[in-house]
């Protein structure tokens, strides 16, 4: 999900559903209707984790249903999304996690993208074990202790060691090298997605077991498997500039949207709708539960959503 330094199967089929028709890797599709001035076109940048996902429901929603657009979506990595952003393939990003590098080259210098104000979500990943584990030994939220309790933590995929799992390779993470500086005997093991990981995690949990893993708020899961935060050394300002020196915790990163430098300017009451978006956790998290958990379509979430928070949502429209 992203410095997430960056960091998906309940949401295998709800990742489908959000995407429609627009669905794609940007590698080998662009949307026909990203940047198209003039026309009542809109074109989202739409990531892998369910929390974008909300965003962009909710958003398509209100501008299909209440602005008269018609919306595209289409499914980007992270990095590659400020590419596409930039070439006016897509028009905006609605959660970005903090990529300095590319927006010091986009924003700053070649200005073919622009600031679209924050989500009004503040993002972390940390490393987490189930709160029932830390009932049972209580120091083991403490990253110096990680090593006492190793053993518990293997599987048949972390070799002897204890298992540190994470999710999908193409998020941004810098638990490889946490793990090798801060010298502990652990093997970071991908699962291979946001819903790959829940689905462990959820597996786990049912049957009590220990578990280890990156994670990240804000995210709905945290409602159904309660998780405690371990401590890794605090964050500091630079503390992660060099990706191989890492050994602090992640930032709490304030959440980011970006336009396309022109649908910024010409996108009109499209334009000026996505830089007022703005919701809170909670309204992001109610949104993915009924996505990710309870099999809503992003769409049919996104109207339950719209019909009981007029209050949140008309501000944006004005």
């Amino acid at each position: 999900m992203r410095l997430r330094t960056t960091t998906a199967v309940a949401a295998g089929s709800a990742l489908l559903l959000l995407t429609g028709c627009g669905a794609a890797d940007m590698t080998k599709q662009t949307s026909p209707f990203a940047n198209a001035q003039g026309a009542n076109t809109v074109t989202l940048s739409v990531q892998s984790w369910v929390g974008a996902q909300s965003n962009v429901a909710v958003a398509q929603y209100l501008l299909e249903h209440k602005l008269g657009y018609r919306v595209d979506t289409v499914q980007v990595d992270e990095v590659p999304a400020w590419d596409a952003l930039s070439q006016g393939r897509v028009d905006a990003i609605l959660e970005d996690w903090g990529h300095p590098d590319q927006e010091k080259r986009y924003v700053d210098d070649k200005k073919t993208i622009a600031r679209g104000g924050g989500l009004g979500v503040t993002g972390h990943i940390g490393w987490y074990v189930p709160t029932y584990l830390v009932k049972q030994h209580p120091d083991i939220t403490n990253w110096k202790n990680l090593n006492k309790y190793s053993s518990l933590f293997r599987t048949a995929e972390s070799g002897g060691k204890g298992q540190l799992m994470d999710g999908s390779p193409s998020y941004v993470t810098n638990d490889k090298a946490l793990v090798s500086n801060l010298k502990l005997n652990y093997q970071v093991v991908f699962a291979g997605s946001e819903a790959a990981q829940i689905t462990q995690m959820k597996q786990f949990a049912k049957e009590k077991k220990p578990f280890l893993t990156y994670w990240y708020a804000p995210q709905w899961l945290f409602k159904k498997v309660p998780m405690t935060e371990v401590k890794l050394p605090p964050y500091k300002e630079g503390c992660d500039a060099d990706a191989a020196k890492v050994a602090c915790a992640y930032p709490h990163t304030p959440l980011q949207k970006y336009l396309n430098a022109d649908f910024s300017k010409k996108g009109g009451k499209a334009a000026s709708f996505l830089k007022k978006f703005k919701w809170t956790t909670e309204d992001q998290n109610e949104v993915s539960l009924m996505i990710a958990d309870q099999k809503l379509s992003p769409d049919e979430a996104a109207k339950k959503w719209v019909d009981s928070h007029a209050s949140t949502w008309k501000a944006w429209l004005s």
